[in-house]
């Protein structure tokens, strides 16, 4: 095993041949985990590294895998799988001392890319072992003695990769992977973003024939699904935070915060994609798995939204001090409601008439809030104005926005005078 420390981000950046096995290479790129749990099934050692600038090797410890050599392939064989696996819930049931010590958590084997190359069986853990410590000596989990087992507790959150490989190295050069998983984490906004705009590209995303092999999904049924969710929804809005991604044998996993928006909808939830290159060498989503998110990006998405919603307010405000009929009524809704005015077109009329009298010459906005709401965004400013005729007032006003593509327009407007 070689060992290198390096400043930047840890994750999987190539991987090499070893006979008969996976031996990937740990390296740095701008979307690598703060943590990894590697499993050197050659060695039969288990390493906890962590991003600290350098990275850093916190723990080592000698573990033991499946009996039998190889990549585990069907229910029974006593191999200990290969690949890209992650931390999931503690076993919060009684267990047996001498096989699994104190402590166990389940792996998601299979992971979805398994179940496609037909793999079966289940019940992979990570545990302590009571009895005497032997290399090679498990049913396929990966197992340590129990005080060493404790300690790997500490790192082993909900959600931690765990890189399970025949033999693991690392650099501190991100070589290709800082390409790879630039290309992934763009594509994955593409798909949001071609998601939100309910577009026909978003489908081309998938590998449908491997998605139904993967989760037993009707891909056709998928498709009419969220076409209908398509012509349902006046807009969607899709957001994705947090992304890491780490390549495994044959295939790339990236893990992400989704923040989902429709009119009076919003939720938070997490999501794994396996993704595999085609016949062009394109990424395509093979396989998806559901996880709680890492937080919520309510937050996020506001502070996001606040600065679209700035700049309409701006460029409103421009249209309207230009006396620019024309683009003043681009900013509305057909159906906007203006005080007691109605639609667009009469908002205009109202504005051309008064405009060509009273010529605007002070448009000031000030203390501008924005929250949201049912229908996209509240947002509400302190308006100080004057024309030409010497007229001036100054209230609290009050707009709501709505998705349009990708901009914002004005749904209703109200003023409410202040004193």
């Amino acid at each position: 095993m070689r060992v290198a420390f390096f400043v930047l981000t840890l994750v999987l950046s190539a991987t090499t041949a070893v006979a008969g096995g996976w031996a990937p290479l740990l390296s740095s790129h701008s979307y690598g985990p703060k943590r990894i749990i590697a499993v050197d099934k050659e060695a039969q050692e288990l390493i906890v590294l962590e991003q600290q600038s350098p990275l850093h090797e916190v723990r080592r410890f000698p573990c033991t895998t499946g009996q039998s050599m190889g990549d585990k392939a069907v229910e029974g064989d006593m191999r200990t799988p290969v690949g890209v696996y992650f931390v999931g819930h503690r076993i919060n049931r009684t267990l047996d001392w001498d096989l699994y010590g104190n402590i166990a958590y389940s792996l998601n084997y299979p992971n979805p890319i398994d179940r496609i190359k037909g793999k079966t069986g289940s019940g992979i853990w990570l545990h302590g072992r009571g009895k005497t410590f032997l290399p090679r000596d498990t049913l396929g989990c990966v197992a340590l003695k129990v005080p060493d087992m404790k300690d790997v507790a500490l790192d082993a959150a909900y959600g931690t990769p765990v890189v399970i490989a025949d033999d693991v190295n690392w650099s501190p050069e991100p070589g290709e992977s800082e390409v790879t998983a630039l290309t992934l984490a763009k594509t994955l906004e593409a798909w949001a973003r071609d998601w939100g705009a309910k577009d026909e590209k978003f489908f081309s995303y998938y590998d449908g024939p491997l998605l139904e092999q993967s989760e037993g999904l009707d891909f056709e049924g998928f498709e009419e699904n969220k076409r209908n969710i398509f012509a349902s929804q006046p807009w969607i809005q899709v957001m994705v935070g947090n992304v890491r991604a780490v390549p495994g044998p044959g295939y790339w996993v990236t893990w992400f915060d989704q923040y989902y928006r429709t009119q009076g909808m919003a939720s938070t939830t997490g999501k794994r994609f396996y993704w595999v290159q085609d016949e062009q060498g394109d990424w395509r989503i093979a396989g998806r798995e559901y996880v709680p998110a890492s937080e919520p990006l309510d937050a996020q998405y506001l502070a996001a939204k606040t600065g679209e919603a700035r700049e309409v307010v701006e460029k409103w405000r421009r249209a309207w001090l230009a006396g620019d009929v024309a683009a003043y009524e681009k900013f509305y809704e057909p159906d906007a409601e203006q005080g007691d005015r109605r639609g667009a077109t009469r908002i205009a009329e109202y504005k051309k008439t008064l405009w060509e009298e009273k010529p605007p010459v002070t448009l000031e906005v000030d203390d501008l809030k924005v929250a949201l709401h049912p229908k996209g965004l509240k947002v509400a400013f302190d308006q100080v104005y004057a024309d030409a005729s010497g007229y001036g007032d100054r209230g609290r006003k009050t707009l709501i926005l709505v998705p349009e593509g990708d901009t914002w327009k004005i749904d209703s407007e109200q003023w409410r005078r202040m004193r």
